[in-house]
C-alpha cells in the first residue's frame, strides 16, 4: 500500500508551520530576555561601579541567538538554539492536560544558560570548562518551564499556566544569577593536577592552557521527575 501523498504533504505543512511559530516566539522571548539583561546589567553596575570599579559589570550582544554577561569573575551566556524540539514518549510532560488536550503544545524552543570563567575568554584559554546552568524551554503560546540547577529547578515547572512575559523572564535571569554567584570556584583535587607534561608548562605562558573549571566533575541534572506539567 502506497503513501497518501496529500496527508504526506499537508503533514509537511503543518508540521513547519508549526516550528516556524516556534521560532519566532523563541525569538522574540530572547530578544526580551536581552532587554532584561541590560536592566539587570545596568541596576548592578550602578550599586557596584561606586564602591570597586575594578569589578567588571557588563553585557554583550555576541550575536542574533548569544548574549555575554559579564560579573567580576563569571561569565555567563544565554543561547538560543536555533532549531524547535519536542521530548520522548516517556517525558513527563505528556501527562500535562494541555499537552494532552494538543500535543502540538509540546514543541518547544530552548534558551540555554551556561556559566564561564571570565578569565577563560580573557586568556582565550579553550580547554576550560563551562556549565549548562538552566535551560529554558518556551512554546508557541509562550508558555515554559526550565531546568537547572537549585532555584532554577523547582521554582519555574508549571509549564501548563506559565507564560513567558517580562515579569517571568526577570525571575528567571535573577535565579540563574544567584546560583552562579553562590557557585564557587574550588580547588581540583590533588590527583586530578598532580602531572603536568611539559607541553602543558611550556604552552601555559602562552595561552594558560591546563583546564580551569568552577567543578571538574561537576553533573547537570534536569530533574525531571519534579516538573509539575
Amino acid at each position: 500500500m502506497g503513501v497518501d501523498m496529500d496527508s504526506l504533504k499537508q503533514s509537511i505543512i503543518d508540521k513547519a508551520c508549526l516550528k516556524q511559530d516556534v521560532y519566532s516566539v523563541t525569538k522574540s522571548a530572547f530578544e526580551d530576555l536581552k532587554v532584561q539583561l541590560g536592566d539587570v546589567t545596568n541596576e548592578i553596575h550602578d550599586f557596584i561601579s561606586p564602591t570597586d570599579t575594578r569589578v567588571a559589570v557588563e553585557l554583550k550582544t555576541t550575536g542574533a541567538y548569544e548574549a555575554r554577561m559579564t560579573l567580576a569573575g563569571d561569565t555567563i551566556l544565554f543561547h538560543m538554539h536555533t532549531n524547535v524540539f519536542s521530548f520522548p514518549e516517556s517525558h513527563m510532560i505528556y501527562k500535562s492536560p494541555y499537552v494532552m488536550k494538543d500535543p502540538k503544545n509540546a514543541y518547544c524552543g530552548i534558551i540555554n544558560i551556561y556559566n564561564f570563567l571570565t578569565d577563560s575568554y580573557r586568556f582565550n584559554r579553550l580547554n576550560d570548562s563551562g556549565y549548562l546552568v538552566g535551560r529554558l524551554f518556551v512554546n508557541r503560546d509562550r508558555h515554559f518551564y526550565v531546568e537547572g540547577q537549585n532555584q532554577l529547578g523547582f521554582l519555574f515547572r508549571d509549564f501548563s499556566n506559565s507564560e513567558l512575559d517580562s515579569s517571568a523572564i526577570r525571575r528567571v535571569v535573577e535565579a540563574a544569577l544567584k546560583h552562579i554567584i553562590d557557585f564557587d570556584l574550588y580547588t581540583p583535587p590533588y590527583n586530578a593536577v598532580k602531572e603536568v607534561t611539559l607541553n602543558d608548562m611550556q604552552a601555559l605562558s602562552q595561552d594558560l592552557r591546563i583546564k580551569t573549571g568552577k567543578r571538574l566533575g561537576f553533573k547537570f541534572a534536569s530533574r525531571e521527575d519534579q516538573v509539575s506539567f
